[in-house]
């Protein structure tokens, strides 16, 4: 079996993000870049699957220099290939043309199953996984919380809305992965050794043959715009049937929620 998880670099969770001078990016000083949980997810989920059903696995991560150590810790986790899609031309994109340079990637690979996050932390967009099906021509489940894959078949257990449900299927498909799937495992130190040693292949907007697509590109960032700063709470003084009076009268009378 082969497999191919897509991967998203993104900054630590728990860096305090700020705005950089331009207004349409963050500023990249100091901040740590990570996979994006959910991805680990997807890593995980084929890295199970390569040590029960054999095969290889690829990772594939789009963006700038922030993404090498991000594949680093892909392979040292123990994926067998990496590939970094760099380009000036890949700057900024939307999540169309990222699915779109995924599938150029991607689609002639001969890969039986292609894992992603259900979405990149950040932009969380949650569309990527969709796009890159539809591009790609194949079945798609998402947000699944359990897998099974036999004889080229296919069986995912997704959530939805109050349930989950059962998708069955034939291979190749496109899977979305939720918490829950799997606990990710942590790089071995003999697994970043020797992640260290193994070449990341770069492919740029040539090698895709992309730039045509990329002209296509419609979606320009304006602005970003800090969230409003939280308004400060208020103490409601007195003893305890005071303060349920006072915060009725409040719910009331400001808040109008009852």
């Amino acid at each position: 079996m082969k497999i191919a998880v897509c991967v998203k670099a993104v900054p630590d969770t728990a860096t305090k993000i700020a705005i950089a001078a331009d207004k349409t990016h963050i500023e990249k000083t100091g901040v740590r870049f990570i996979a994006s949980p959910y991805d680990e997810f997807a890593i995980e989920e084929a890295l199970k699957l390569k040590e029960k059903l054999g095969g290889e696995t690829v990772a594939f991560s789009l963006g700038g220099d922030e993404v090498t150590d991000v594949l680093r810790d892909a392979l040292a986790r123990g994926m067998d290939e990496a590939v970094h899609l760099k380009d000036e031309l890949f700057a900024d994109l939307d999540p169309l043309s990222t699915a779109k340079m995924l599938a150029l990637a991607i689609a002639n690979g001969g890969f039986d199953l292609i894992l992603c996050g259900q979405q990149g932390v950040g932009g969380d967009n949650n569309q990527v996984p969709s796009l890159l099906a539809e591009l790609l021509n194949l079945p798609q489940a998402n947000v699944v919380v359990k897998l099974e894959i036999e004889n080229s078949k296919f069986k995912a257990e997704r959530e939805i809305e109050g349930a989950h449900e059962i998708v069955e299927g034939s291979l190749p498909v496109v899977i979305s992965a939720q918490k829950g799937l799997n606990e990710p495992r942590y790089p071995s130190i003999k697994g970043v050794m020797a992640a260290r040693k193994k070449e990341i292949a770069v492919k740029d907007a040539a090698a895709l043959n992309a730039k045509e697509k990329l002209a296509a590109t419609k979606v320009k960032l304006v602005e970003l715009v800090p969230p409003p700063a939280r308004t400060q709470g208020k103490k409601i003084e007195g003893d305890a049937d005071a303060q349920v009076k006072e915060l009725v009268n409040l719910l009331r009378s400001e808040a109008r929620v009852i």
